[in-house]
């Protein structure tokens, strides 16, 4: 197993952090041990954003829709100097 230390912790995170872990009768350490584990797991399970609008959407029956009409872009200004 790794370890690892964290600095320069806000005296308000920390305060929460051990009223959190008194509340789930555990130390500090292991709380936070729960909430990296339940934070970076369950991210990995859900994909990325589009997969998760995907799968909302999904439950729906999907979305159609049509696509945009595009014009011609405009052309690019032109930067004159005006020193000249």
């Amino acid at each position: 197993m790794a370890s690892i230390t964290i600095r320069n912790l806000d005296d308000l995170v920390k305060a929460r952090l051990r009223m959190a872990a008194a509340r789930h009768g555990c130390s500090m350490e292991e709380e936070v041990r729960q909430i990296l584990r339940q934070t970076l797991l369950s991210e990995s399970d859900q994909g990325q954003l589009g997969t998760r609008i995907h799968q909302q959407f999904a439950v729906l029956g999907g979305v159609d829709l049509k696509p945009t009409e595009r014009s011609t872009p405009r052309p690019a200004p032109g930067f004159v100097n005006s020193d000249e």
